[in-house]
């Protein structure tokens, strides 16, 4: 079986991390869809992002790195992944990750969204207040995997806030 994680991971966290370690548990394969989202704006640009993924992966055959700009339930089509999996933190994740699910599942009725929760240590953690940490220069460290971590630094020319 196979199953898309989509996102625009900017930057890729501990906490899809996490997500996808445990979903690499319940699947042969799995497409890491880095969408392009008309409504973001991008700390770090779409190749930087692959090859982060592709870098912290490297070792694992399962996982496939895609992009796509078009619905997320056709780009799973086209991959044959019959599974979308989403992360949530919270209930105001839950509402918003369930709406999406119900429109992808009315658009296409035989792709279902797997939920797998945050685990309690990466709650806090989202790309956007990541980004937020990096613009003052702060320690992100704890945020986000080492590799990624140590090119943002050098990236963004500074050593982090202890």
């Amino acid at each position: 079986m196979n199953a898309l994680f989509p996102g625009s991971f900017d930057p890729f966290t501990m906490g899809h991390l996490s997500i996808l370690n445990r979903a690499l548990l319940l699947f042969d394969k799995v497409y890491v869809a880095l969408g392009t989202n008309s409504e973001k704006k991008s700390l770090f640009p779409l190749r930087q992002r692959i090859e982060w993924i592709k870098e912290l992966f490297a070792y694992n055959s399962k996982i496939e790195v895609i992009t796509y700009d078009t619905l997320t339930v056709a780009i799973a089509k086209q991959y044959n992944a019959h599974f979308l999996i989403r992360g949530l933190r919270t209930a105001v994740d839950f509402e918003y990750e369930r709406q999406i699910g119900l429109i992808n599942k009315t658009l296409e009725p035989q792709i279902e969204t797997i939920y797998l929760l945050t685990l309690p240590e990466h709650t806090h953690i989202s790309s956007s207040m990541v980004r937020e940490v990096i613009k003052y220069k702060g320690n992100i460290d704890n945020l986000v995997p080492e590799i990624i971590a140590k090119e943002i630094y050098k990236i963004q020319n500074y050593e982090p806030n202890l």
